[in-house]
């Protein structure tokens, strides 16, 4: 177990390192998963105005408000106030909580009036923790504070802490940027604040806003009283007091600015420097690419609310549903993206719904790995089809679980069964042979659909049947008119065989090869992957076409009248197929499902990611779902893809 575990460092260390910002060791959290951007803000100096309010966008450039306008915090409930500024959110290092700071204040009461900072803590972007941190009531000898402003936070990979930075002023001083740690709830400071940053030249400085690049932190901040613009300063290491200034502003703009904030753009080397031209009443946006040299990119910037300072970060699908669902999705917004629907890279995807639980599972290659090196099975459950929740690894090649396998956790399928009065569930899959004999398929059971499973201890199908191909891409499929189970399987070939009842082992005496003949890889030549259904009194054949690192990796399919065969192939055999315009590149490898109760049936496929269409493409692959729909006369009509 410890050296798996760390293989699994090693490779996202390497993986993260080179395509998140900042630091991270996220397992379950990558770039690709980010779908759309979050904007928090305020909106003015008057008291109902001093609110955190939220809005989205899609392509970093486009912000629509959500919840019409209107806060999504109430201020009088999170502050000691009654308002609250300067909003700066930050995603944590586990991909998954978030932390917001805010400025304690009502400016009515006047610019020099607040002591105090609030800290808030969340899951799911909606619900949130939240306590008051009043620099005057926790600390001693603050008799000349004057003021707490514009908190925000950053991880410090040394201190392997959260630190959050704010500015203070005290009597006649110049604003200092200060620094203090928080504690692990996020509720409180664990140390006594110190200086982080104040400019050579001894002036005030405010607004202090932080992003990693490169090995190096930068710094932008405003020149409080002293040119009211944007500088920048940069460190290798956050504490170390060593600081090294650029001469210039940043801003692109002759008016006074403050609250800066600064974000990458998803899958680009683009950064956003976006900053309140307060004065005026309006934003500002600029583009970089090394956070030195900026770009006004105002004419491509479109937003329904006037904000002040506040940050943007990324968001995943699942967040931006989540989000919309609370507070209404702009109609502005258009459709929200359907796929993928698992995070991180899963390929070869296998759906259930179980009477059992009356839930949705996916069981899949864990992706990712060279080589398709992925030597454990999970399983994602879901209530509807679009929020899917991890639930666990539920067979790890490497571990005594499977004996007789080593590694290559490839392509499962599973079933449900009840057997006498109690639910069984029977999951079949390929591995790595020990004793090098390439492929083979074994099988796992289970009473419920998440585990734990057992394995049957050795291998059911060892051999090619043919004399050539892989042992991988098993379907199991339970015939609606007799009652009788079969497997399908075969790379290079299709072979499909009757169950034993003990759902252990093949009948060798009804292997039957089914491989359509002829086609090309342009329409049906068979290469992997079948996968068998049952509708109106025929048995549907799918399988996939080409190379799984192609984007021609595509979907056909023919039909029979019993699960043996022959197979028909379609007059029409294409089922699912790239759309480069949409940037779908290499939908196949496949299951099916009818929505229970319904005439609905969906097809759940994975795709090549298209930031890795030209980098190792076969491994990079995530999971997605679509409607499939039929003919009057049966015929499937080719699925559309979407995004």
């Amino acid at each position: 177990m410890k050296n798996i575990i760390q293989q699994i460092l090693s490779i996202l260390s390497v993986f993260l390192i080179t395509i998140l910002p900042a630091f991270s060791q996220q397992k379950d959290f990558q770039e690709k998963d980010l779908a759309a951007y979050l904007f928090i803000y305020f909106t003015g100096n008057h008291i109902t105005q001093e609110a955190v309010c939220f809005a989205v966008s899609m392509d970093g450039y486009t912000y629509w408000a959500l919840n019409d306008g209107k806060p999504v915090l109430d201020s009088k409930v999170i502050s000691s106030t009654g308002g609250v500024r300067d909003p700066h959110i930050l995603r944590a290092e586990d991909g998954k909580t978030f932390y917001m700071v805010l400025t304690d204040m009502v400016s009515g009461n006047g610019w020099d009036s607040n002591r105090a900072m609030v800290l808030l803590k969340s899951s799911d972007l909606v619900n949130w923790s939240h306590s008051v941190v009043n620099m005057q009531k926790r600390y001693p000898g603050q008799e000349q504070l004057k003021r707490v402003w514009a908190p925000q936070t950053i991880f410090d990979p040394e201190a392997g802490k959260y630190m959050i930075y704010w500015s203070m002023k005290y009597g006649n001083s110049p604003d200092i940027i200060y620094y203090a740690y928080a504690n692990e709830e996020f509720t409180d400071l664990l140390d006594t604040p110190k200086p982080l940053f104040l400019p050579q030249n001894g002036k005030s400085c405010i607004d202090g806003d932080i992003i990693y690049k490169d090995g190096i932190f930068h710094m932008f901040y405003k020149t409080e009283g002293n040119g009211n613009g944007i500088k920048v300063a940069t460190t290798r290491s956050l504490t170390s007091g060593k600081w090294t200034e650029d001469p210039d502003y940043k801003q692109q703009t002759s008016e006074a600015v403050e609250g800066s904030g600064t974000f990458k753009l998803i899958g680009e080397d683009k950064y956003i420097l976006m900053y309140d031209v307060y004065m005026k009443g309006r934003y500002q946006f600029t583009e970089t690419t090394d956070l030195k040299n900026f770009k006004l990119i105002d004419n491509e910037i479109k937003m329904n609310f006037h904000p002040r300072h506040g940050t943007i970060i990324p968001i995943t699908r699942d967040e931006l549903l989540r989000i919309t669902e609370e507070w209404g999705k702009p109609t502005e917004l258009g459709s929200l993206p359907n796929n993928p629907v698992l995070p991180g890279f899963h390929a070869d995807p296998e759906i259930l719904y179980s009477q059992q639980t009356q839930k949705y599972y996916i069981y899949s290659t864990t992706d990712g790995f060279p080589g398709w090196g992925g030597w454990y099975f999970t399983v994602f459950s879901s209530d509807d089809l679009k929020k899917w929740s991890y639930e666990e690894i539920i067979l790890d090649l490497k571990s005594d679980q499977v004996p007789w396998a080593d590694g290559n956790a490839w392509a499962p399928c599973i079933i449900e069964k009840q057997i006498e009065g109690k639910y069984q569930y029977y999951f079949y899959y390929s591995g790595n042979s020990k004793e090098g004999k390439g492929k083979q398929i074994g099988v796992a059971v289970s009473n419920n659909p998440t585990g734990p499973f057992r394995d049957l201890g050795h291998p059911i199908i060892t051999e090619s049947p043919v004399g050539y191909g892989q042992q991988i891409d098993v379907d199991v499929f339970e015939d609606p008119v007799s009652g009788k189970n079969y497997l399908y399987w075969g790379n290079g070939y299709m072979a499909g065989a009757e169950l034993e009842k003990d759902m252990l082992s093949i009948k060798n005496e009804t292997i039957t090869i089914m491989t359509p003949n002829g086609g090309t890889l342009q329409d049906y030549a068979y290469r992997e992957a079948p996968y068998v259904f049952y509708r109106n009194g025929l048995y549907y054949f799918l399988w996939s076409v080409d190379d799984t690192g192609s984007p021609n990796y595509h979907v056909a399919y023919g039909t029979a009248t019993s699960p043996l065969g022959p197979i028909k192939v379609a007059e029409k055999p294409i089922v699912l197929i790239q759309n480069p315009e949409k940037k779908i590149y290499g939908p196949a490898h496949n299951s099916v499902l009818q929505i229970p109760g319904t005439e609905e049936w969906i097809i759940v496929y994975h795709r090549i990611n298209k930031w890795y269409l030209k980098d190792s493409p076969g491994t990079h692959r995530e999971v997605c779902i679509d409607r499939m729909e039929f003919n009057e006369d049966g015929t499937i009509k080719r699925v559309i893809p979407t995004l």
